[in-house]
């Protein structure tokens, strides 16, 4: 065989090649995207339902397959939610006692990581490890010493208690992910930031702590999450229902004879929004923090 039928040959084969590899690759990528855009329906699906089920009357509810439209949408039963089931008061107090909880739970998290990790002493690792300890205490058995705690500090039925509660059960799995992130960060730049002087105040405020910001969003939409969707502290420790949140107000539309399922669906549909609304706004910031902490290093 001559050799330019060889090279010939050879150019076939490999035109071949690549047509069935990039026939393939597309065929891996349409099975990949189908399975994904399975995953995102089952995902999304149940908001859907959870939307249609706060349009629908209690007839609908029971008479109706639950895969129904509702007939005749009932979109009062948010007006109804909002103002007869005081979710308005119950909805600040939500956004009050998370927005304080996270904001004190980063903060004191970002000076308790920045200590243990950039600066040299003896107890460090105790300290770590006694913050680390407090994660496996489960919540539930704190209850009553907590109870206890508050009613001689005369804080039940107080904002305070349980926002403090909050605090101290998030900070361990906050201090745990900035750990993680702080030590991937170069010490070079920080001990660069001291030969030219800067305090230490400085070298966390205007250094590390900008650095940090997308393992910061992170932690952020965890511990909003956790305070947003908490019902236990809050039932325990307040009984006003001026101090309430918008979990514990779901209750106001069961009653002894009648439960009103429209009013508690347009309950729950506000009561997710916020969390969907932060979601989307940092998960650029969350899926930038997550990289970072695994490639660094």
């Amino acid at each position: 065989m001559s050799r330019v039928a060889l090279e010939t040959q050879k150019t076939t084969l490999s035109a071949s090649y690549k047509t069935s590899k990039t026939l393939g690759n597309k065929i891996g990528y349409g099975i990949l995207y189908f399975i994904l855009g399975v995953i995102a329906i089952i995902q999304v699906y149940p908001l859907i339902w959870l939307f249609l089920f706060s349009l629908k009357t209690n007839q609908e509810v029971f008479g109706m397959s639950p895969f129904a439209l509702p007939q005749d949408p009932q979109w009062g039963n948010y007006a109804k939610a909002w103002t007869a089931g005081h979710i308005d008061v119950y909805f600040f107090n939500s956004v009050l006692y998370t927005v304080a909880a996270v904001v004190i739970t980063v903060i004191l998290a970002s000076f308790v990581t920045f200590a243990i990790t950039r600066m040299e002493w003896k107890l460090s690792g105790l300290v770590l490890g006694l913050f680390m300890a407090g994660y496996m205490i489960p919540l539930h058995s704190t209850l009553i010493p907590l109870f206890n705690f508050f009613k001689t500090a005369n804080m039940i039925d107080n904002p305070m208690s349980v926002i403090l509660s909050y605090v101290a059960f998030n900070l361990p799995i906050t201090i745990m992910i900035l750990t993680g992130f702080y030590k991937t960060i170069p010490r070079e730049i920080e001990e660069a930031a001291v030969v030219d002087g800067c305090s230490i105040h400085r070298i966390f405020f205007q250094i590390t702590l900008p650095m940090t910001v997308p393992v910061l969003s992170t932690t952020v939409i965890i511990n909003m999450i956790y305070n947003w969707n908490e019902f236990v502290f809050v039932n325990t420790f307040l009984s006003s229902d001026k101090w309430k949140t918008i979990t514990v107000g779901v209750n106001n539309f069961v009653g002894q004879y009648l439960t009103d399922w429209g009013a508690i669906g347009a309950t729950l549909m506000i009561s997710i929004i916020p969390v969907l609304i932060a979601y989307f706004i940092l998960s650029d910031r969350i899926v930038e923090g997550i990289a970072a902490g695994s490639v660094k290093g």
